[in-house]
């Protein structure tokens, strides 16, 4: 299925990639391998773990997994609830959460506010949902590679030229964000969650001046 969206939203996705990738880089540091929106590696961790003994290592992972879905679910419902708003609704709900966790981490709760970071990453993937299917995955590389790479076949075979540009966006931000996030931590620690928060604060203001039935003029994603 081929969704149409406009420039503005694919703007906004692309800063959401960012933002993944900054709250992500804080999370694996604080972790220590563990990741806070890309769970197909802790997936593989936690089962390695597993296979070597390390059960609380493994558990660690598990939790992870589990809170990331429980984020989804909330992402999910809170968009479904506030139908035509539903993209404001759960950036509102990601910048939420991500002032739970700035704010757990600053009376000196590191596992409260990695579990907001979780939850806040699970229901970020939520904010392009449609008929109950994500159609732009916002933390999830690999797949958005996969389309780039599919893209890029497209174009050298004479089909749409700058299709593969979109991924190639999505990608770079991610990347750009993390480095952000690992710098930002090395200097201020989980403190630099105040920042994710203004950051999902400006989203949600932009996301939310757009209206709800985008014009007819868009690009092409999927």
């Amino acid at each position: 299925m081929v969704i149409h969206y406009p420039r503005g939203l694919i703007v906004v996705a692309v800063f959401l990639s960012g933002m993944a990738g900054f709250v992500d880089a804080m999370g694996f540091i604080t972790l220590g391998g563990f990741f806070v929106s890309f769970m197909s590696g802790n997936s593989t961790k936690l089962a390695v773990s597993a296979a070597d003994g390390l059960v609380h290592t493994a558990l660690t992972g598990a939790g992870v997994v589990g809170l990331f879905i429980v984020g989804v679910m909330i992402g999910s419902v809170t968009g479904r609830r506030a139908g035509a708003r539903h993209r404001p609704a759960v950036l509102s709900l990601v910048t939420v959460l991500l002032l739970a966790a700035a704010t757990a981490h600053l009376v000196g709760s590191t596992p409260l506010a990695i579990s907001f970071m979780v939850a806040a990453m699970g229901a970020e993937n939520t904010t392009f949902e449609r008929e109950g299917e994500v159609s732009i995955s916002l933390t999830y590389m690999t797949g958005t590679l996969v389309k780039m790479g599919q893209r890029l076949v497209t174009a050298l075979s004479g089909g749409e030229r700058w299709g593969w540009l979109r991924y190639f966006m999505l990608w770079v931000a991610m990347v750009a964000g993390a480095f952000l996030g690992a710098t930002a931590h090395r200097f201020i620690g989980l403190g630099a969650l105040w920042i994710a928060v203004l950051w999902g604060a400006v989203l949600t203001v932009a996301i939310a001046r757009m209206p709800p039935g985008m014009p007819a003029v868009s690009r092409r994603w999927g």
